[in-house]
């Protein structure tokens, strides 16, 4: 059985766009899946810091062809990304949160929960209240969530899994590894993944 690695940050549209999608391939290809929450900002800070430059000086031709192309993709898959007015959004809570939903088998109703409130509702995903109540969605007590996101230990998981992408050679979210070595990143390389997937099984 081929196995896949999905290393990712909800605070990406991209990202919601790859884990839309990715759930379709795993049902087809079979593939062991290994949900990897990480903080992406943690891992521009360190190998992509020229992605700020371009964020602070965007070319206009460039920017409007994002948003086409992000408008493009959302219809394609079928799913509402607008324009959060907190973007970039501080994650770091809600991937934390992740691990706890992993850890509880919640990882893909929460993460679902946390993409659809950040890119669909254009909530602030940074805010406990905001937070809370995503994760009351999925089945949380948003009290209990919220103090055990804050345990150092899950603080430490999510680091571990951001230095572990950064070892590894990714750069971004989302970033996949099919049977450990073969990366891919990006949204458009799922049919890739997917071909990789196949031929590993």
């Amino acid at each position: 059985m081929a196995q896949l690695e999905f290393f990712f940050d909800c605070s990406s549209p991209w990202t919601y766009l790859a884990f839309t999608r990715i759930h379709d391939i795993i049902v087809r290809t079979k593939a062991n899946v290994v949900w990897k929450p990480i903080l992406v900002g943690g891992v521009f800070n360190e190998v992509n810091k020229d992605v700020y430059e371009r964020r602070a000086n965007p070319d206009p031709r460039k920017s409007a062809y994002y948003r086409k192309d992000l408008a493009d993709w959302a219809r394609f898959t079928k799913i509402k990304i607008g324009q959060p007015p907190v973007f970039p959004v501080n994650s770091v809570k809600a991937m934390r949160g992740a691990l706890l939903a992993l850890d509880d088998g919640k990882l893909v109703p929460y993460a679902k929960a946390v993409f659809e409130a950040y890119w669909g509702d254009l909530q602030d995903i940074s805010q406990d209240e905001i937070l809370g109540r995503v994760a009351e969605s999925v089945g949380y007590k948003a009290g209990d969530f919220l103090q055990r996101i804050a345990d150092p230990a899950v603080k430490a998981r999510l680091k571990v899994n951001t230095d572990e992408l950064i070892a590894r050679g990714g750069f971004g979210s989302p970033t996949m590894f099919v049977d450990k070595t073969d990366m891919y990143f990006g949204n458009d390389r799922l049919p890739l993944v997917e071909a990789a997937l196949v031929k590993s099984g």
